[in-house]
């Protein structure tokens, strides 16, 4: 799969409004009026994601930015952030969706997409989904975002997280805020963490390593950050107190028996 050269933001905004178009199924959010990020993901090699995995496996491959791709046994796909700028080659079953920026969600879903659920809820209040579709269970956590005059838009974004194979993966999204003690409740058990390392578009290094610590999972998987540097920063400091790998190919196969005793930090290529 190719994945999507560097983009600026403003030019993947004026893009977007060129091919805008109504979706049968396609819910206009009311979107914050937040920060923008300065580019999307840089060129990188093909991304594949297994055919097949055991029964005791769930494939997750990095696509770039804030989206994955995961595979369950039963052949469900699901992709996490999904936008019109960094997708997976294939059509995946279901999409989860974040509103922070374009970049993070889509007006016009592939109508060949079975289940979008949105970390928001567009007719207000906060957004609530605990489905199990296939062999994976989904649901969220609502958090807050900020709004272009500085306030706050309660309950305007979502953790998500996935469990199947005994595995329970966390995807932070767009965080604005550290974790109260009723989110780590709502949360519970986390075998990996795909943590944003942007460093300031969405928490400071510090503040999201606060929140790898609350959650205490057995694998944090960097994802939203801009430049090597940027990358380097937060893993400098998770060297600190946890080992830090860096994987050769965009997807890792997941399994209770691959997972670290001891929390580790798994680097995937892409940003």
């Amino acid at each position: 799969m190719e994945m999507v050269g560097r983009v600026g933001f403003w030019g993947a905004i004026a893009l977007a409004m060129m091919w805008l178009v109504p979706a049968a199924f396609a819910q206009t959010p009311n979107e914050p009026q937040a920060e923008g990020c300065p580019r999307l993901v840089s060129q990188g090699p093909a991304r594949i994601i297994p055919a097949v995995v055991n029964a005791d496996e769930l494939a997750l491959t990095f696509v770039g930015h804030a989206t994955f791709l995961m595979e369950t046994p039963a052949g469900l796909t699901v992709a996490t952030d999904y936008n019109d700028y960094v997708k997976p080659s294939l059509v995946p079953n279901v999409v989860t969706m974040n509103r922070a920026h374009s970049t993070h969600y889509t007006n016009r879903p592939d109508p060949g997409i079975r289940t979008v659920l949105r970390g928001w809820n567009p007719e207000g209040g906060p957004a609530s989904h605990d489905v199990t579709i296939g062999d994976m269970r989904i649901r969220n956590i609502v958090t807050n975002i900020r709004d272009w005059q500085g306030g706050t838009d309660v309950a305007g974004n979502s953790i998500f997280v996935f469990e199947a194979t005994q595995i329970c993966v966390a995807h932070l999204g767009h965080l604005h805020h550290e974790l109260t003690d009723e989110h780590i409740k709502q949360i519970g058990r986390v075998d990996v963490a795909l943590v944003p390392v942007d460093g300031s578009y969405t928490l400071s290094t510090p503040q999201m390593f606060k929140v790898v610590q609350q959650i205490a999972p057995q694998l944090v998987i960097p994802m939203h950050y801009f430049s090597q540097s940027t990358l380097s920063r937060f893993l400098d400091l998770a060297r600190e107190q946890y080992p830090v790998e860096f994987s050769q190919t965009p997807t890792v196969v997941l399994s209770r028996a691959m997972l670290p005793i001891r929390t580790k930090v798994l680097v995937l290529p892409g940003r």
